[in-house]
């Protein structure tokens, strides 16, 4: 009997040091999974604008900038970034190209649509993209101090506020927010058509007005970012996105 628990321990002995060896002389898979991930990324090119390269910007190269992002993201050719490294870089500061206003619509990720990324631009949004003085606040900050060169004004195709002021909804803190688009409704007047919430082109032709009226109430209300515009410093533009195509048209 003792013979035989003898064997057994020398057996079991024998077959863990095979074990042992074998572990050492070959890498594990989950270890070799671990070095592969940990090698880096191929293709990340984008980077944190400087101070530098920010003021060296004009209002027409952000405009062109945009454009062009806006080119790359129709053609589902995004910029490749790594996010995380970004954010880090970025806590030091910020120098964004523009500031953009658009609509509070979850079909228009803003950043995405230009293929610009963290720290690039400065972005508000609010249903029906209205400029009050919270928003042209805002943008005093954006230009006059953070030093960005463009203000963009961005409407959307089938915008949701547009409607809702054009059939007069009226539903707690909303009805006093539509209030703001009313003005575009009543400088659209001249529609060639029947002008109703259903009618998709009416839609768009006060959305238009919306913008070029949110762009007057700017360089109205805000002394400062008009004597900017003025003096070349920055330019107030407008936009409209088409969500079927993803194209941002700029609005002359």
């Amino acid at each position: 009997m003792k013979k035989s628990i003898s064997y057994t321990i020398i057996s079991i002995s024998v077959m863990v040091l095979s074990f042992s060896c074998q572990s050492n002389s070959t890498p594990l898979p989950a270890k070799t999974d671990t070095v592969y991930l940990k090698q880096p990324v191929v293709g990340l090119k984008e980077k944190i604008l400087t101070a530098a390269e920010q003021k060296a910007l004009t209002p027409d190269s952000v405009i062109q900038n945009l454009k062009d992002g806006n080119k790359r993201f129709m053609n589902n050719d995004l910029t490749a970034r790594d996010h995380s490294a970004l954010v880090r870089d970025a806590t030091a500061g910020q120098y964004p190209k523009a500031v953009i206003l658009s609509c509070l619509d979850s079909r228009v990720p803003v950043e995405d649509i230009f293929d610009n990324g963290i720290g690039d631009l400065f972005v508000a949004r609010v249903a029906g993209n209205f400029a009050n003085d919270d928003i042209l606040g805002s943008m005093e900050y954006g230009c006059k101090v953070s030093g960005a060169k463009l203000i963009l004004v961005m409407g959307h195709e089938y915008c949701g506020a547009i409607k809702a002021a054009i059939e007069n909804v009226r539903l707690g803190n909303i009805t006093h927010m539509l209030a703001n688009i009313k003005p575009a409704i009543a400088a659209s007047q001249d529609f060639k058509g029947v002008k109703s919430a259903k009618e998709p082109d009416y839609i768009d032709y006060v959305t238009k007005n919306n913008i070029i009226h949110t762009i007057e109430v700017i360089r109205a209300k805000s002394p400062i970012l008009k004597d900017m515009a003025d003096k070349g410093e920055i330019k107030i533009v407008g936009a409209f996105y088409d969500l079927n195509t993803g194209e941002v048209k700029f609005l002359k």
